[in-house]
């Protein structure tokens, strides 16, 4: 295998960078901090040069206005918009669209994909089941009246609910059959409730009685619900990595300019082999994460399913990143508790990442099931 980036790949990077470059992190106040300090919506600014560069289009298709990229692409991208806490629904739009566009039918496509590259449609994603035995995918069931489908069931913490203009989520069928369902956030039958995520974003709880949708806005096929579930996981690793990279960076830099005793922090042999683990976690993290995207992007052939190298990734990314802002806030001392300092936002999001990828046990008990399917050797 060959982890070199494109001429393509590489210059959606740097675009991202020139994108995210004035974006600051701080930019919303803390609501662990500030009583009601809820932000009511993404940032739309952000979004629209997102559009304007085209880097809401990477996964679509040239006839639908899109840049026809891959989710190694995507992940490079996810990883710049984390190192800013980038407050945009950039990973569940994405990926909502690459999965409409390998199992929707061509109404559905040619309905939002156009709309999606300019910026004009936003998607969110209700439950990712990013641990794989995710019981939220079993939440809302869907049965057939007709040519339509019918929806009842309720979908909680999903993000940017209050503010998406669609919401692609799972269903069940009473034969055990996975349906995905585009719904419009304000279509008869749906309610949402407020909740607050750990990162104090604002998520909400969705509750479908007797939804009704027609086909058109249904996907039925079997590895849908895989593909979009394959695309959040390896998504969200990149954020963790991004999020990582920064606050390694952050933390290097300050030990390097704090000085006791007359010498930088540094130079002392108990931070460097601190932050030297955490070098060392960050490059795990990155290293199984180009090799999960490189499997769901040319779904080659390997010793075990494209799952056990998603599931290798989640487990570095969901360690690697709590490990990272714990040493970060250990070695920053009381300046890490500074909330004039951002250091405590990124913890906030880190642990939300790592609640999303759910706990490193689990994957490894997906591991051993897929190594005890496919023994290797």
């Amino acid at each position: 295998m060959d982890f070199t980036f494109t001429e393509e790949q590489q210059a959606a990077v740097e675009a991202a960078r020139a994108v995210f470059s004035g974006v600051t992190p701080d930019s919303v106040p803390s609501p662990a901090l500030t009583p009601g300090a809820v932000a009511d919506d993404f940032d739309r600014p952000l979004w629209r040069k997102l559009a304007d560069a085209d880097l809401l289009s990477l996964l679509i298709a040239p006839e639908h206005g899109g840049a026809g990229l891959d989710p190694i692409a995507l992940c490079l991208v996810l990883r710049e918009s984390a190192k800013v806490l980038a407050r945009i629904p950039l990973l569940e739009t994405s990926a909502a669209a690459l999965t409409i566009q390998r199992h929707a039918t061509n109404a559905l496509r040619a309905d939002v994909l156009p709309s999606i590259a300019t910026g004009d449609l936003t998607v969110t994603v209700a439950s990712c089941g990013r641990t794989g035995h995710d019981p939220a995918e079993l939440a809302v069931t869907a049965r057939q009246q007709g040519t339509d489908w019918i929806l009842d069931g309720t979908q909680t913490a999903v993000p940017w609910a209050q503010t998406a203009d669609r919401i692609l989520l799972p269903a069940h069928t009473p034969d055990g059959h996975a349906v995905l369902a585009l719904v419009p956030r304000t279509h008869p039958g749906i309610t949402l409730d407020d909740q607050i995520s750990t990162s104090g974003e604002r998520h909400a709880e969705v509750r479908l009685d007797a939804v009704r949708l027609n086909a058109r806005e249904t996907i039925t096929a079997p590895s849908a619900w895989e593909l979009l579930r394959n695309l959040l996981t390896t998504g969200t690793c990149a954020l963790a990595l991004g999020l990582g990279d920064r606050v390694l960076a952050m933390t290097s830099d300050y030990t390097s300019k704090r000085e006791q005793f007359g010498f930088p922090v540094a130079t002392f042999q108990a931070v460097a082999v601190q932050t030297a683990d955490r070098f060392i976690d960050l490059r795990a993290m990155e290293a199984t994460l180009w090799q999960a995207a490189w499997r769901i992007t040319t779904d080659a052939a390997g010793p075990l399913p494209p799952a056990g190298d998603i599931a290798v990734a989640k487990i570095w990314a969901s360690e690697g990143v709590r490990r990272v802002v714990q040493t970060a806030q250990h070695l920053h001392g009381g300046f890490g508790a500074d909330t004039d300092y951002p250091l405590h936002r990124y913890h906030a999001w880190a642990k939300q990442l790592e609640l999303s990828l759910g706990p490193a046990a689990a994957h490894e008990e997906a591991l051993g099931d897929l190594l005890a399917a496919h023994p290797l050797g």
